[in-house]
């Protein structure tokens, strides 16, 4: 069986759909509300236009600074980002009056990867969670012995048909789009840091965790490579 390989253009340009995808519908809106601010005079209309450009220009900031340190460089030229600015734009985009955060994870810096790895499986149990929840996140470990466990609890919690193919790097039907790209790009991130994702869904709560590859994972990995 010939094993997946991603193009790295194809990566960058579905990476790149992923965050246009994000942020067009709050850019749509104060593009909208501007829209009204040129045209209404009623003063009550003028009001909701700008709390929806307020609200909308805080939306799409709190997506860009998400999606600066899951998938893009940082702007950080050293090899470790600050887990508190990582705690810091995950409550900024999924905590809200239908998602609660419970963030566990100790304040330290951490190597660049491994945090990249930490905000996309936070997506990862948001989608679990499609009517909201609790979801907890915490670390157990440092280094090279560090492991991840996140929990989304909320009603109707599911497992996306495929996602654990995706990252695993083996899309059930060998092709990647915008959609799955997100959950192919978290098991790449994975298995650079020399980490197995494991899945578990129980009644309403979604269980993942990222844990040190075993010695036997390690070689099946090599056997495969």
């Amino acid at each position: 069986m010939t094993k997946f390989a991603l193009d790295s253009l194809d990566l960058a340009a579905l990476l790149a759909s992923r965050v246009c995808h994000d942020v067009i519908s709050p850019v749509g809106a104060i593009v909208n509300g501007l829209e009204v601010l040129e045209e209404e005079k009623d003063a009550e209309m003028r009001g909701h236009a700008l709390a929806l450009i307020k609200s909308s220009a805080a939306e799409a900031s709190s997506r860009l600074q998400f999606c600066r340190l899951a998938f893009g460089a940082a702007g950080s030229k050293g090899s470790s980002i600050d887990t508190g600015d990582a705690e810091h734009v995950t409550r900024q985009l999924l905590a809200d009056e239908r998602t609660r955060i419970e963030w566990s994870v100790p304040r330290v810096l951490m190597a660049k990867n491994k945090v990249k790895l930490l905000l996309n499986l936070c997506l990862v149990a948001d989608a679990a969670v499609p009517r909201g929840g609790d979801i907890s996140v915490s670390a157990k470990g440092d280094g090279d012995e560090i492991a991840f466990h996140i929990e989304a609890k909320g009603t109707n919690a599911r497992l996306a048909p495929g996602l654990a193919s995706l990252l695993i790097g083996e899309p059930e039907e060998g092709v990647i789009d915008a959609r799955s790209i997100q959950a192919y790009y978290t098991g790449l991130i994975a298995r650079s840091c020399d980490l197995e994702i494991s899945l578990a869904l129980a009644g309403d709560v979604v269980t993942i965790d990222a844990k040190p590859l075993t010695l036997e994972a390690e070689q099946l990995q090599s056997a495969v490579a």
